[in-house]
């Protein structure tokens, strides 16, 4: 375990964890960039309307770069990003210490979840790639009717591992996600690097570690 790179946490356990999973838990990094690129192509947006969107689900992406096109093209463009992406995988990996944090938690006992922009069918896509088990409980943009940031996500993931968001750690990689916990009154906001600066994180998050591997779990989480 490594010290932060920003911030600090208060000195108590979590009683459980709710993980955003690209960027987080899974390098899916080359695969997005990719797709959005041959989609941005197709459908005729500049890729430099896409600056900022990591963490959002693609619909909302979709609505606000393509604000000026009909509800009819918007879904279109909608469900071709969705299979472009379900069709791409390749260099998807897990980030050091996914696999291991998992294994912990369960081994003491922790509820834990995945809360993530993706839609259903990708997630699973991405976290069979990644050579992750499935968590028991996930949490997807599929789920829910506004996604990161609002808060939506995260009040339905503590809700589902039997906890109040106040009892929850949130981890995640990108700033509207870190928003998204904090409407949501997580109890707790660790940022991990990946995807974006740790000036920019440490703006939201209440502390920012290196990686998932970097964090001392077993200090920040209650057993029973």
């Amino acid at each position: 375990m490594s010290a932060p790179l920003a911030g600090a946490l208060s000195e108590r356990a979590f009683g459980g964890v709710l993980f955003d999973m690209d960027g987080t838990l899974i390098d899916s990094t080359p695969a997005v960039v990719r797709s959005w690129m041959r989609w941005c192509e197709e459908v005729g947006v500049e890729p430099a309307a896409l600056v900022g969107s990591h963490g959002r689900t693609s619909m909302n992406t979709i609505l606000d770069v393509m604000a000026d096109r009909s509800e009819a093209e918007q879904l279109a463009a909608h469900a071709r990003i969705r299979e472009i992406e379900l069709a791409d995988t390749e260099g998807v990996v897990a980030l050091e210490g996914a696999r291991e944090v998992f294994e912990l938690l369960d081994e003491l006992g922790v509820p834990h979840a995945i809360v993530t922009s993706c839609e259903h069918e990708l997630a699973g896509v991405r976290i069979a790639a990644a050579g992750l088990p499935r968590p028991t409980v996930l949490v997807t943009a599929s789920d829910v009717s506004h996604g990161k940031p609002g808060p939506e996500p995260y009040v339905l993931g503590a809700s589902r591992i039997g906890l109040q968001p106040e009892d929850c750690l949130v981890v995640e990689d990108a700033t509207a996600g870190l928003v998204s916990g904090r409407a949501a009154g997580a109890g707790g906001l660790v940022a991990v690097l990946g995807t974006t600066p740790v000036e920019v994180l440490a703006q939201d998050a209440d502390v920012v570690f290196e990686s998932i591997a970097s964090v001392p779990w077993r200090t920040l989480v209650a057993t029973p």
